[in-house]
């Protein structure tokens, strides 16, 4: 389905972002796997794909630095000569209760989920906008549409991205560019692996299909919105979350 595609995918060393690359990469695409922390995961993903037949590298970048992003996505695309594919995957939580919450811990999460979002879209949509095609995909998550206690932080920038995701397909569309987000429930991850089972089976009591989501489910409905079988779809917001935000 992505045949040829140059795909650039945020926070991909990891958990979502690993899985989204891994899959797009399965589906044809040539993954930019990037990642801020660690090169040796970043590797290994990259020889996941490519031992599965396709084609990745991994490039660091620290995409809440504004210059550090320009810099990468003007390399990829020196190099590559297109950018078909963005996922604002890269993401960080910081959680406490707001009368807790330091300024750094809310200053940490924005920078990294929000402006790390403006920051990529910002430097690959002239690209785009040449190209007249792209496609753009924000994660967001559930709690950016319905809060959840603790995570005012993660929330506010989860939310935000939806709003920038509304305002940039507005931008964009005329020129072929679709902007959609994915907004993940409860998934299986390293996150959610490490809690307790009572604290798990109080969170899928919450889920109308009574379970966790896997790093799959996200990446097939990044897979399908990058696809050109949603090439009339822009501005939404796919909840990907066994019906917790019906």
């Amino acid at each position: 389905m992505l045949e040829g595609k140059i795909a650039v995918v945020t926070g991909a060393s990891r958990g979502i972002g690993r899985q989204i690359a891994v899959t797009m990469a399965k589906e044809g695409a040539y993954v930019i796997v990037n990642y801020n922390g660690s090169a040796a995961k970043a590797e290994e993903v990259v020889k996941e794909i490519e031992a599965a037949g396709g084609q990745a590298e991994a490039v660091q970048c620290n995409v809440s630095d504004y210059g550090a992003a320009e810099e990468f996505l003007k390399n990829v695309i020196a190099k590559h000569k297109r950018i078909d594919i963005l996922v604002n995957n890269a993401g960080i939580t910081r959680d406490n209760l707001l009368m807790k919450m330091s300024e750094e811990e809310f200053d940490a999460v924005i920078d990294t989920n929000l402006k790390g979002a403006f920051n990529c879209i910002k430097h690959v949509s002239r690209q785009m906008l040449k190209q007249k095609s792209g496609r753009i995909i924000n994660i967001s998550s559930v709690s950016g549409v319905m809060g959840n206690a603790g995570q005012a932080n993660y929330c506010a920038s989860k939310a935000g991205m939806i709003g920038l995701t509304k305002s940039v397909a507005r931008e964009l569309g005329s020129r072929g560019i679709t902007v959609n987000a994915i907004a993940p429930g409860f998934i299986d991850t390293e996150m959610t692996a490490v809690l307790p089972d009572d604290v798990k089976k109080a969170m899928g009591d919450q889920i109308p299909l009574k379970k966790f989501g896997t790093t799959q489910d996200i990446a097939d409905a990044a897979v399908f919105l990058a696809s050109d079988r949603a090439k009339y779809i822009t501005g939404q917001v796919l909840c990907v979350d066994g019906g917790m935000a019906m």
